[in-house]
């Protein structure tokens, strides 16, 4: 018996990353490449770029992260002798507080499984930063400055009753 597979493919789900590009500034020195986006599972591939000096807002994960680090180096500001370098990587269960800092630049990929739920400087709630709210600001950015939208993977979206 010659073994099939449950689910057909008629083509790879891959793409190149430099062909695709990047959205700059998706806030002010980061720049996004949405690998896989899936707001229903709650579930965020992306690769990052950091500019020299980004700090990003104080942030709890409501699930896991796992994040490697491919050039340049950052930490979190809470863990100041934890310097992520190229080639790092690093898990973050769920329930983890902290804010990301990167003095030189740094750049990685990452999968992050729910929420950041963000606060201010003074433990403010800010915002929920969720696979849903990426996409949306992705396309309004790229759309609002004249940039191309990098096509990236994106299930299926809504329940509905199997055959």
């Amino acid at each position: 018996m010659a073994l099939t597979a449950a689910t057909h493919q008629p083509f790879l789900l891959t793409f190149n990353r430099h062909r695709e590009g990047e959205i700059k500034d998706v806030v002010p020195g980061v720049h996004i490449t949405p690998c896989f986006l899936d707001a229903e599972k709650g579930i965020w591939v992306i690769y990052a770029r950091f500019e020299a000096g980004t700090v990003l807002p104080k942030h709890f994960h409501t699930g896991t992260v796992h994040f490697y680090t491919t050039a340049g180096s950052w930490n979190y500001v809470e863990y100041p002798d934890d310097v992520q370098t190229e080639g790092s990587y690093l898990f973050e269960p769920g329930g983890s507080v902290h804010t990301f800092s990167s003095k030189e630049g740094a750049e990685g990929f990452m999968v992050v499984e729910g929420s950041n739920v963000n606060f201010d400087e003074n433990d403010n709630y800010l915002y929920i930063e969720d696979a849903g709210l990426i996409e949306r600001v992705l396309h309004e950015v790229a759309k609002t400055t004249g940039q191309r939208m990098p096509r990236y993977i994106r299930p299926g979206r809504g329940a509905e009753f199997s055959e």
